[in-house]
């Protein structure tokens, strides 16, 4: 029993915190605080108020700048899981911050429950993000309630999907949905909408989950050739992209869906307080387990 619940523990856990990261890493922020100085009202002159592209490239610049953003999500994945994300993340010198994430339901929310809580604390810091676990997981750790998953370690676990996940949590910025968009070279205008009370710009795309692998990230052939693979086992091949840019030229919510073998994917998330103080300590070594040591020591038991 103890190595069968770390090993879902575990699983459990990656699967949070990649849906997490990808939350936090393909969106951008809204509010015009201070991370948004110098850009204000600049998407909507000239020829960015005509062409998404170029209002688009406009985004991406100002988001970049902005080092910081409180985070909001919301994510389903067919019966498989929903959850929600909330706290603030920041990228001036790789990805950092804390997230309190929650399942709501699915079987991954059962599984959660078999650790002692539906609810966990994700932090991040340039080479590898922590996990908080319940205490039945701890009684099962030697009483450790934290996992640390090194970014070097996904690679070597989880191939190409690894290998393209630690690219973009060491090399990513906030702003990958507009980044997808432009790769892409579909997008449309939809309108002018209010969202949370903010007047924004709708724009819309389709993507090629794979191609946008290829276009942003430092992959190796053979690496992008595994990530593909996997994509396609798990029937992810295209999603539909919409975000909302405000009139500092920065995001204020995007969606994401798409379809996988295990049901309907859809993310949506909200930004705020650009240049909000962030900070995430790792947490003590006494009370941390290291998730690749915890593979070897489970081995081939069950």
């Amino acid at each position: 029993m103890k190595s069968t619940t770390l090993r879902r523990a575990g699983l459990t856990i990656a699967a949070v915190t990649v849906l997490s990261a990808v939350t936090g890493c393909s969106s951008g922020d809204s509010g015009g605080s201070e991370g948004s100085k110098g850009s204000k009202g600049s998407g909507k002159d000239g020829a960015a108020r005509f062409s998404p592209l170029a209002a688009l490239r406009s985004a991406e610049k100002s988001t970049d700048a902005a080092d910081s953003a409180k985070v909001e999500s919301s994510t389903t994945m067919g019966s498989v899981m929903s959850m929600t994300a909330d706290g603030a993340l920041g990228w001036g010198d790789g990805l950092t911050g804390t997230l309190t994430i929650t399942y709501t339901g699915g079987t991954m929310a059962e599984t959660m429950r078999q650790t002692g809580s539906t609810s966990m604390e994700a932090r991040y810091l340039p080479d590898a993000y922590y996990a908080k676990m319940g205490d039945a997981f701890a009684a099962q750790a030697g009483g450790k309630h934290w996992i640390k998953y090194a970014y070097d370690d996904l690679e070597s676990l989880a191939g190409g999907s690894g290998a393209y996940l630690k690219d973009q949590m060491q090399n990513t910025t906030p702003n990958q949905s507009v980044k997808l968009l432009l790769a892409s070279g579909d997008v449309r205008k939809v309108g002018e909408e209010k969202v949370r009370g903010q007047q924004t710009t709708h724009y819309s795309g389709t993507v090629d989950v794979a191609d946008l692998a290829s276009k942003n990230s430092n992959l190796s052939q053979k690496q992008l050739d595994d990530l593909k693979k996997q994509l396609d086992q798990a029937g992810v091949t295209t999603e539909t992209v919409d975000i909302w840019v405000n009139d500092d030229d920065l995001l204020v919510k995007k969606v994401e869906k798409g379809e996988t073998t295990a049901g309907a994917f859809t993310q949506t998330a909200y930004y705020s307080d650009y240049g909000t103080p962030v900070s995430a300590e790792e947490p003590p070594a006494s009370d941390t387990a290291d998730f690749a040591e915890l593979v070897q020591q489970q081995g081939g038991t069950s």
